[in-house]
């Protein structure tokens, strides 16, 4: 019910560093979800499924109405963590639109980005003259990112955006606009929704608080 205002109001008066409510009935559902070995490691549910949902919806309607009149659109997801926010968004979307992968690594299994970029897969299609939008899970200090802007510039895109589910501003030290941008994140630890720890949680349909002591070990 208290979603229904949020998938119809207008994106421009959104605040995204307000968090969505998350009632004690929420927290037991999403972790009722969960196998029973995986129960005790999540501290705090932020985003539900729901909530979640609502939001991708509402940005699906903003990019296509931002690109409805400029051709067909070049939609890159970056793998992993990306694989279930481009799955969810594409389906909303209202424009013609092709899809395609990059792989690109920073983090390895520490909890905090490397640093350094690595492109294990680039785009297959050429973006050449295209209007590109780079879809990603979740953004921290922003260098995978800003590497991928000018790697994609590169290539003379005819435009280059980025659409975010989650940005931990706290963690920013690359100079990158998020152009569309679901939730400002807290600056912690956050699993599901596709984003893991060590290849784990990813398939959570929630995104959630991991507890220190899970990777703190």
């Amino acid at each position: 019910q208290r979603l229904v205002g949020l998938i119809s109001r207008d994106m421009a008066s959104f605040d995204p560093k307000v968090l969505p409510q998350v009632t004690d009935e929420d927290f037991k559902e999403c972790i009722g979800m969960l196998p029973e070995a995986w129960q005790n490691h999540i501290g705090q549910v932020l985003f539900t499924p729901a909530a979640i949902k609502a939001r991708v919806k509402q940005m699906a309607a903003q990019i296509s109405e931002d690109y409805k009149d400029k051709g067909k659109v070049l939609l890159i997801g970056l793998l992993n963590g990306a694989f279930v926010f481009v799955a969810d968004i594409v389906r909303e979307l209202k424009i013609a639109y092709n899809i395609d992968f990059m792989v690109l690594s920073s983090y390895g299994s520490s909890t905090t980005s490397s640093g350094s970029v690595k492109c294990k897969k680039d785009v297959s299609i050429d973006p050449a003259g295209r209007h590109v939008v780079i879809l990603e899970d979740l953004i921290d200090t922003g260098n995978t990112l800003a590497w991928l802007t000018e790697h994609l510039k590169s290539k003379k895109c005819a435009s280059v955006k980025i659409a975010v589910l989650l940005d931990k501003l706290a963690r920013r030290t690359a100079d990158v606009k998020m152009d569309y941008v679901g939730w400002v994140c807290p600056d912690e630890f956050v699993v599901g929704y596709g984003m893991d720890y060590d290849e784990t949680y990813r398939v959570l349909p929630f995104v959630g608080v991991l507890k220190p002591e899970v990777y703190q070990k």
